[in-house]
């Protein structure tokens, strides 16, 4: 006898053993915290510090390290878009997941923003912009966390590839006009980057005045954290 049918005699008895399982009654069995989608997300924060280590070995500049780093960044990227698909299709959604992998996106592209900027190839006033613009969202995100979440729009992820575009083509020891297109990509970055900063701010906004006047007329909260499809 399994353990699942053990478990079904004893709850329900050798009568309803057989039966399908009741989604109102039947105990719902946790998330676990140890899950091949938090698996990556841990992945992606430990590469950060190996990929700042092989940007700067060699004084920075070093061409097969610097191809090394963007090797690196690139793993630590394609974690970013398929940890949170498989959270939400596999249903393993968890509270670490929806802290961490926020988290670990920023460090991620906080870490080589800095980096680059140190090392002259990036003007600090772009790495400050963008820097400015994620802790801003994140700090809207805390301010309306009691009336709903601001889910992750089209823009945002949209903003979120150029970046990474652009930040892999700079590590990449390129010069003429692959210098150019990633300068080119990162002022698209930095464009969307702004607008959709915005964006957040309006949404937030708009959210925060519409449960506030939900409220006075006793309605509900907008929006539930545990169902946003757009952050883990």
């Amino acid at each position: 006898m399994t353990d699942r049918m053990r478990r079904a005699v004893e709850e329900r008895g050798i009568g309803g053993a057989g039966r399908g399982p009741d989604h109102i009654t039947d105990p719902v069995d946790p998330v676990p915290v140890v899950n091949i989608a938090n698996a990556l997300t841990v992945f992606r924060i430990i590469l950060i510090p190996v990929f700042v280590a092989a940007l700067f070995i060699g004084g920075g500049h070093d061409t097969a390290w610097r191809i090394a780093a963007a090797v690196i960044f690139a793993a630590a990227a394609i974690t970013d878009r398929y940890d949170g698909r498989l959270a939400r299709q596999r249903g393993l959604v968890t509270d670490f997941g929806k802290l961490a992998d926020p988290i670990a996106d920023k460090a991620l592209i906080g870490a080589a923003l800095v980096g680059l900027s140190i090392l002259g190839d990036l003007s600090w006033w772009v790495t400050a912009v963008i820097l400015f613009r994620e802790l801003g969202v994140t700090a809207l995100r805390f301010w309306v966390l009691r009336h709903g979440v601001i889910p992750a729009s089209r823009g945002g992820k949209l903003k979120t590839l150029l970046q990474a575009i652009a930040i892999g083509l700079y590590l990449l020891p390129l010069s003429g006009a692959w210098h150019v297109a990633a300068a080119v990509i990162m002022g698209v970055a930095l464009v969307v980057t702004v607008f959709t900063g915005f964006d957040y701010v309006w949404q937030a906004v708009a959210m925060r005045n519409r449960s506030t006047a939900g409220g006075e007329s006793g309605g509900s909260a907008v929006g539930d954290p545990r169902t946003d499809a757009g952050q883990r």
